[in-house]
């Protein structure tokens, strides 16, 4: 039997008048809505949950997971609701399908003392408020990202592989 399989990871970059400061990488979890979209809206089912809208942040530690608590944001972060830089893309990567999802948190946007910790894909409207795990379609914790100080501007991109078996 094949087995499909969706991995990806997130990559970050805060920079200051274009000199980057600090960058990383982390995994991203799809959560069980993020499985959901994929087949539903591929395979053309009639009321497939609504497309990816954006991104937003948090400062949460809870572990992700494919559902419940660990597939939304736990404590979200003011100010971070954003939409797509440009529509996501597709392209062949090896003998994966690869998505791309970018956003940029200008200067004064989700700006934060705290450090940002985590990250989700949505597909809810892109309102100054948290987002259910039903509208979470990927999660990720991210490591090393620290503050985002008001005249910093933090880049996330992340990418889904999708890979039969």
């Amino acid at each position: 039997m094949d087995a499909m399989t969706l991995r990806g990871n997130v990559e970050w970059e805060i920079s200051r008048d274009g000199v980057v400061l600090r960058s990383g990488r982390s995994p991203n979890l799809v959560t069980q809505i993020g499985d959901q979209v994929y087949a539903e809206r591929g395979a053309a089912i009639a009321s497939p949950p609504a497309a990816p809208t954006g991104m937003k942040l948090g400062t949460g530690s809870t572990s992700a997971s494919k559902s419940g608590a660990g597939a939304a944001l736990t404590t979200y972060l003011a100010n971070s609701h954003q939409a797509f830089d440009a529509t996501p893309s597709s392209a062949l990567s090896g003998s994966a399908r690869r998505i791309t999802y970018v956003c940029t948190f200008a200067a004064g946007k989700a700006t934060s003392a705290i450090p940002i910790t985590e990250a989700v894909i949505v597909n809810a409207a892109l309102t100054d408020a948290t987002s259910a795990a039903a509208a979470t379609i990927s999660r990720s914790l991210l490591t090393g990202i620290g503050s985002k100080g008001a005249g910093e501007t933090l880049t996330v991109t992340w990418t889904h592989d999708l890979m039969g078996g």
